[in-house]
């Protein structure tokens, strides 16, 4: 082969081998265009995995939490601290607030009551002390002597419950809110300015059941116990004290009577006191109603005792008799445990009347 032959040969390789290699390009470009065709347009790409998580939580928070457990709290666990869930304004008391059932149907009776053991299957006594918040130094020995089984009744005119309040809860005692209703022997017997009469109008009734409530939050119940008085003449008015009922009721709360052998609550879970432990409050006298509150326990099943003042005799003897209770066969509970929910009417009946 020629000189110039060679050399035209060397020169026209490499331009074969680039229109081999730009051939092959067109034509990978070409099949991609037709397959592209064929598959048609990408998906959308899928949302972030942390905007997503966000949206599913958002969704969650929206839904309504369901109902906690009614089981009861272990005994002498710490009783909650109020919550707002249970809280609305009080609407003739600015800065006040009243107990409600949560919107998610949670009950304060359940939700601020005192530890007890479902599973106890030994006879049940039940104790609660009255007139706590009068005295801070007789309150406060109440709270610190006692066991975390007895149950403190507040009163509305106490002067500065919140640290009592704290301070029982943290020792497990369940709280229940005095309700000044009127006495026998009114108004030489008087339960306060805020008391709950039998010849008030309905309106300022319910204005000042409306202060009492608003007095203290995070209580499971109420009571008619209040500093020795126990509200005979309002509740021997039956339409007035249903009403009563029912007004507690509709707020989650229970009812506990204090006046030995009187017929239960018709309208709301609740408990009567079997028997007044202080009356006469001396130590003789004390101790004999507690032995007495003990025997009925054994002999019915379960026994609830009140006493009306957190007097020092008094906490003296509850405490000594409490520390013999287990030896006996028996269970100090709060009085959340004892009570019942309220029976139902016979058809046709009407209990509300007078």
């Amino acid at each position: 082969m020629a000189a110039g032959d060679q050399a035209q040969a060397r020169l026209s390789w490499p331009a074969f081998a680039l229109a081999i290699f730009w051939a092959a390009v067109v034509g990978g470009l070409g099949l991609a265009v037709i397959v592209l065709a064929i598959l048609g347009p990408p998906p959308a790409p899928a949302p972030r995995r942390d905007a997503s998580a966000k949206a599913a939580a958002a969704h969650a928070a929206s839904l309504p939490v369901p109902p906690a457990p009614t089981a009861a709290h272990p005994p002498g666990a710490a009783i909650a601290a109020p919550d707002p869930a249970f809280l609305e304004p009080a609407p003739d008391f600015p800065g006040a607030f009243l107990p409600r059932i949560a919107t998610d149907g949670r009950l304060p009776r359940i939700a601020y009551a005192g530890g007890a053991d479902p599973g106890d299957q030994r006879p049940r006594v039940g104790l609660i002390i009255s007139g706590v918040g009068l005295s801070a130094s007789e309150s406060k020995a109440a709270i610190d002597d006692l066991p975390s089984g007895v149950s403190l009744a507040v009163s509305p005119y106490a002067g500065d419950p919140a640290p009592l309040l704290a301070d029982a809860r943290a020792r497990g005692h369940e709280i229940l809110l005095s309700l000044p209703l009127e006495p026998q022997n009114y108004p030489l017997n008087d339960a306060g300015p805020e008391t709950l009469l039998t010849g008030a109008p309905a309106a300022e009734n319910a204005r000042r059941l409306e202060w009492v409530l608003s007095r203290i939050t995070g209580y499971a119940g109420a009571t008619g116990a209040l500093d020795g008085m126990h509200g005979e003449r309002f509740a021997a008015q039956l339409v007035n004290f249903t009403a009563l009922q029912h007004d507690l009721a509709a707020r989650g709360l229970f009812y506990i009577d204090p006046r030995p052998g009187a017929s239960p609550p018709v309208a709301i879970p609740g408990r009567v006191v079997d028997l007044i432990v202080d009356e006469p409050p001396s130590e003789a006298a004390i101790s004999a109603a507690l032995d007495q509150l003990a025997e009925r326990a054994l002999a019915r099943g379960s026994a609830l005792g009140l006493a009306d003042l957190p007097r020092p005799v008094t906490v003296a003897r509850i405490a000594a008799w409490a520390g013999t209770l287990a030896a006996h066969g028996l269970a100090l509970v709060p009085v959340s445990a004892l009570v019942s929910m309220p029976a139902a009417k016979p058809e046709g009946s009407n209990h509300d009347q007078p």
